[in-house]
């Protein structure tokens, strides 16, 4: 296909979503884009968008109406706190666009609402962007979901993989906090009185470090560690997060066993452990009916299985055909060199409206 949105009008709406700040969690901010960006939908596609209220913030769905065939899932809260826009303001320069939130994924959302806009007739269309995705989507994985059980197939616009490659799978992600609790007592005085949770937690880290494997592309990461009050205080508390990715379902299984499993070295120490691998894995079946789609709009885009997580991972662990990585072109997600390439834009505009016009 050939290239038809206009990069200047894509870039101008672009710089509209970018310039309002939406943090995870800054639910005053959450709501003012999610204002602008319904304001957005209807201007370009002559169709309202609704505000769904959740606890992070509202969700944004539109409909083009009928019986819904495909749902193109993205989120507009973005990692970087208020304040942020005014360090690095929206930029084009070089042939890079940046500004926080550009990649991840404020120019997926732009390149999807300009491919819908571009349909003679949207009907079946679906278009859902969550405020809380950066987060866990604690108040929207059950609406994700629903929509995507409804639609049938679902479109993810997380950025892409390098050189503009599409996400054919992913691994279950998921943090757990590992809480160990001893007995303060003076470190100086008598240190023999407390029970150190620090020293207990150190032989946690070591063992919790044995629980990846390499074979199978499991990994699990200890991240983050605290404990103690002062220095001349025997810590009566430690705490310690675990990052966690795994292939598959047995892996999860296994991982969080082993987690649940975990007892004290020092047995005047308790230990608790928190959390799970909360997204499931996103197993290239999923994207097994999609992937020739995208191909046969753009030979040789290729697909690949990727580490991170996202809202596709629950949308494929409930059987929906997925295809990921439809976003932005670009990189830096999360860092301050978060960028998108422009001149791919219109190209991404392209793929996303090849893949409906096949789907309906």
């Amino acid at each position: 296909m050939t290239a038809v949105a206009d990069l200047d009008v894509l870039l101008a709406d672009l710089q509209r979503l970018v310039d309002v700040e939406s943090p995870s969690l800054e639910v005053d901010a959450i709501t003012e884009s999610a204002d602008n960006l319904a304001g957005l939908l209807a201007e370009r596609t002559g169709r309202p968008a609704e505000l769904i209220d959740g606890l992070a913030g509202p969700h944004v769905r539109w409909s083009g109406g009928g019986e819904p065939a495909v749902l193109i899932l993205g989120h507009h809260d973005t990692v970087f706190p208020i304040g942020t826009l005014a360090q690095r303001p929206f930029t084009v320069a070089g042939g890079s666009v940046t500004g926080p939130g550009v990649f991840d994924m404020k120019g997926g959302i732009v390149q999807a609402i300009h491919a819908v806009a571009a349909l003679e007739d949207p009907t079946g269309v679906e278009m859902l962007f969550t405020s809380d995705e950066e987060v866990g989507s604690t108040t929207s994985r059950a609406l994700v979901e629903e929509r995507a059980a409804a639609c049938g197939n679902v479109l993810v616009l997380e950025p892409s993989a390098d050189g503009g490659a599409v996400k054919t799978a992913r691994k279950g992600t998921g943090t757990f906090e590992v809480i160990v609790r001893g007995r303060a007592s003076h470190a100086g005085l008598e240190p023999e009185a407390g029970v150190n949770a620090l020293i207990e937690a150190a032989h946690q880290v070591l063992r919790i470090a044995t629980f990846g494997d390499a074979a199978s592309g499991t990994t699990v990461t200890p991240t983050v560690a605290s404990a103690g009050t002062a220095d001349n205080v025997v810590p009566a508390e430690a705490r310690i997060r675990i990052d966690c990715r795994v292939p598959d379902d047995d892996e999860k299984r296994r991982v969080e066993s082993s987690m649940a499993a975990l007892t004290p070295v020092d047995t005047s120490t308790t230990i608790e452990v928190r959390g799970s691998i909360a997204r499931p894995p996103m197993p290239e079946s999923a994207s097994a009916t999609l992937l020739p789609l995208a191909e046969a709009v753009s030979p040789g885009i290729g697909g690949v299985a990727v580490g991170g997580g996202s809202d596709g991972n629950f949308t494929a662990a409930i059987g929906v055909p997925t295809l990921d990585g439809l976003g932005a072109v670009g990189g830096g997600a999360h860092a301050d060199h978060e960028h998108v390439i422009a001149d791919t834009m219109p190209a991404r505009v392209d793929l996303i409206e090849g893949i409906l016009r096949r789907l309906l």
